[in-house]
């Protein structure tokens, strides 16, 4: 069967790799889609320090089920799926608090262990999630959920003001949970046509960084206080300190993006606003089932948020280009149909 392989770092090319042998407990599956995502771009550039190389990628999947082993969960073959790319030990302490999602130890499709960019691929049936959805938002529910899973970090409500940094695919994730919440959103980036998609996802208002006073739009969404709640989605060390400076006293900080440099921060602000900050890793179950409720009431711009899908043999050409020209995509979509 055919898969994309990253040899090294600024290198990927299509190889036959040999199908392996089913495995009588895990469902296997035909791909017909898989996006790429920040993590993919990192590993091709060489700048994902969980990876080695030779590395398949792939972990925001859309496929169909060939072969189900005997269960009771209502999973049959010919059924389209999406699923849950992590691993959990089980026996670290976040496993035991049920916060499988940060496991100590978790290997994540594409990143520690090789992905899902092949022809057929097996999971456990636990990892799966079936949904009447066309076959573009089954692949974005995965990305989608690790900004769903933010949002459930902060604990948004319907009466919180709440601002995303970031409008990539997973601070979309992040605008489109936040507003499926009923809280009023506030979108910003630098880029006008991410802008323009997170206010189809749901996002009220929008903050172009680079032409926009931040700060003084903020105090005028907020009526002088601040959002109740920051979600940091890009990881630069000036937002990572702006979620801090711009949050309402008594404000909730959710940090999603890695920043690549240290840090300094104002720390009174920490004691004198009562702030809670909070880091958000992966997604649970419940924010897979969060983000195909919201696909099923159609409350995200599916067609405008992808911007290519291209079959397997163009996906070392895409990544390329994708390196060279970072801005100039939003959600890139492999496809095997």
């Amino acid at each position: 069967m055919r898969a994309l392989v990253i040899d090294r770092p600024g290198e990927a090319r299509v190889i036959n790799v040999e199908r392996p042998a089913a495995d009588p407990l895990e469902a296997t599956m035909r791909i017909r889609r898989i996006g790429l995502c920040g993590t993919d771009l990192s590993t091709f550039l060489g700048k994902n320090p969980l990876v080695t190389y030779p590395r398949i990628p792939g972990h925001e999947i859309a496929a169909t089920l060939e072969r189900v082993p005997a269960n009771e969960l209502g999973v049959a073959e010919g059924m389209d799926v999406t699923m849950s790319p992590y691993t959990s030990c089980g026996t670290c302490s976040a496993c035991r608090q049920g916060r499988v999602n940060s496991c100590r130890f978790n290997q994540t499709l594409g990143v520690q262990r090789d992905g899902a960019l092949t022809d057929h691929f097996s999971m456990p049936l636990a990892k799966l999630y079936t949904a009447a959805l066309p076959i573009e938002e089954l692949c974005l529910v995965e990305p989608l959920t690790v900004g769903c899973h933010a949002v459930s970090r902060g604990r948004v409500t319907a009466t919180d003001i709440v601002a995303v940094y970031g409008c990539g695919g997973v601070g979309l994730g992040a605008v489109s949970a936040a507003a499926f919440r009923g809280a009023e959103v506030i979108a910003i980036d630098v880029d006008d046509k991410k802008l323009a998609i997170a206010k189809g996802a749901g996002a009220r208002h929008l903050i172009h960084s680079t032409r926009d006073d931040v700060h003084a739009r903020l105090q005028e969404i907020s009526g002088g206080n601040g959002p109740d709640v920051i979600i940091e989605a890009i990881g630069r060390p000036e937002t990572y300190r702006a979620a801090v400076e711009e949050v309402s006293f008594a404000g909730r900080v959710v940090y999603i993006g890695y920043a690549k440099d240290h840090v300094s921060f104002e720390t009174r602000l920490f004691v004198q606003k009562e702030l809670d900050i909070r880091g958000s890793r992966n997604a649970l179950p419940e924010d897979f089932q969060e983000v195909i409720r919201m696909f099923e009431q159609k409350r995200f711009p599916t067609a405008e948020a992808i911007s290519a899908i291209v079959p397997l043999e163009e996906a070392p050409a895409i990544l390329r280009a994708w390196s060279d020209n970072p801005a100039a995509f939003t959600k890139i979509m492999v496809t095997f149909d």
